[in-house]
């Protein structure tokens, strides 16, 4: 499949949800380019999180009208003591003060997070300059995971020439961005969080692999047995999803190779999304594929939060903040 296809198909799904989202790097001009692309797209609504004068100097320094795009100051009164007082309340129980929960609601990526909290905004997309552990600080901090999941993960779209596999080429890949070596407890929450990634941006039934240097018993090793126990826990939790494991990825992905090496699998070598034992082995193999198989590839998403924060990465450019805006949009949205 064409990374435009998915892509377009992403964007016309966003342009019909009227979502609000909101953008904390106001002083990067390419969060204010993106911004203007994502409202005059109709992608969503946008609000810029910072200082007022900072960015409409900044605005008109890069030539960018933002008529239209509502401006929300940090340090705005009324906004300010909403915030902290929220902040306080969510982190007292860490021994914060009132006067650090002051402070930090005054920091753009913090109160795009407690607007996102206070059901403000739809979803929030940073980190275009800040680093993923801050992103995921806030979020972990303000937002905290979805229900019955344990850990917020990431997914990486990848979408393939090679339209006989997965949806039409596309896969979901997780998770590559975020937990270097999850527990089989978290890895069955990353399996069933991706399952949903699946349904919301391929729009396509999940078959999800755990995949495995060993098939169903071939090979006995820890590394093994995290697999297994982490499918067991999967599907005890969910066992309305096709979650299968442990998979090679050829047994995953080739029907002749699963008919040879397990014939009782249900995925039968049509899985659409690859659950990776560990962040190194999805690092790799997303890379791999963009570059081998001259795949699209995008992500990290992040997934298993309670509302919609999306990562980006700090060399996005306004083009892909726009479209990871449109992602948001359309997860924001997801039941």
């Amino acid at each position: 499949m064409d990374e435009s296809v998915v892509m377009q198909r992403i964007i016309e799904r966003a342009q019909s949800l009227n979502q609000t989202v909101a953008l904390p790097e106001a002083a990067d001009p390419r969060t204010i380019h993106a911004g203007r692309m994502a409202q005059d797209a109709n992608i969503a609504d946008v609000i810029l999180v910072g200082n007022p004068d900072q960015i409409a100097s900044l605005a008109k320094s890069e030539g960018v009208d933002l008529a239209g795009i509502e401006i929300v100051d940090p340090d705005d009164p009324e906004q300010h003591a909403t915030n902290a007082a929220l902040y306080y309340d969510l982190r007292k129980h860490k021994g914060i003060s009132e006067a650090d929960a002051a402070g930090i609601a005054s920091d753009p990526l913090y109160a795009a997070t407690l607007l996102l909290k206070r059901e403000i905004v739809d979803c929030t997309v940073q980190g275009a300059v800040h680093s993923t552990p801050d992103v995921l600080r806030a979020l972990f901090q303000i937002i905290g995971a979805a229900e019955g999941i344990s850990l917020a993960s990431s997914c990486f779209v990848m979408t393939t020439p090679l339209e006989d596999m997965g949806v039409n080429g596309a896969f979901i890949y997780a998770d590559a961005g975020v937990n270097p070596n999850p527990t089989a407890e978290q890895l069955a929450d990353i399996a069933i969080s991706s399952a949903e990634s699946t349904r919301v941006y391929l729009e396509a039934e999940p078959k999800v692999a755990m995949l495995s240097f060993s098939t169903m018993g071939s090979a006995k090793h820890p590394d093994v047995d995290k697999v297994i126990e982490a499918t067991r826990i999967a599907n005890e939790k969910r066992p309305d999803l096709l979650i299968e494991g442990e998979l090679q990825g050829d047994a995953a992905i080739v029907p002749e190779v699963a008919a040879s090496k397990c014939p009782q699998s249900k995925i039968a070598g049509r899985a659409n999304t690859l659950i990776f034992p560990d962040l190194g082995a999805g690092n790799i193999a997303y890379k791999l594929t963009q570059r081998l198989a001259r795949a699209g590839a995008y992500g990290p998403l992040l997934q298993g939060l309670a509302k919609v924060g999306m990562d980006l990465s700090r060399g996005a450019t306004a083009a892909d903040i726009c479209n990871v805006c449109a992602i948001a949009a359309v997860r924001a949205t997801a039941p």
